[in-house]
């Protein structure tokens, strides 16, 4: 081998042992993009990763105002939602019933098949949790 293939050689590798890892990014929520749905003034969300009309993971961030109702929707894709803070309350049917509707709290997770249809609401206070699937993906209003 040439010394001058070895001095190459030892260079790189010393540039390499020197070099540092990557800094991890924190996305903070006061950075996100929020927007609120037209005629719901207690709800918020914002794109954590990906987005609605690309192919890929994504992460969504929902925040609702004490009170906040959903009605029933579907998605095209099976959603898997963790309760960051507060109680959501889910409902799975065709017609919202507060009856049938199930506590969510904090750290849990609850999960929405393809096609079901569900609607939520924040019963006790201020809820926020964060969405997460396959896109491309959609929020679809049910109609039966």
């Amino acid at each position: 081998m040439s010394p001058k293939l070895v001095a190459l050689m030892a260079a790189c590798l010393v540039a390499t042992a020197v070099a540092a890892p990557p800094a991890p990014e924190a996305l903070l929520p006061q950075g996100l993009d929020w927007r609120q749905p037209p005629g719901m003034p207690l709800v918020r969300g914002a794109w954590v990763l990906g987005a609605e009309n690309r192919e890929g993971l994504y992460a969504f961030r929902v925040e609702l105002k004490a009170g906040a109702r959903l009605p029933v929707h579907t998605h095209p894709d099976t959603r898997y939602s963790t309760v960051l803070s507060g109680t959501l309350y889910v409902g799975f049917g065709e017609q919202a019933d507060d009856a049938q509707l199930v506590a969510v709290p904090a750290g849990a997770v609850y999960v929405a098949p393809a096609g079901q249809p569900h609607y939520l609401l924040a019963r006790d206070g201020d809820v926020i949790y964060q969405e997460g699937g396959f896109g491309p993906t959609a929020t679809i209003p049910f109609k039966p």
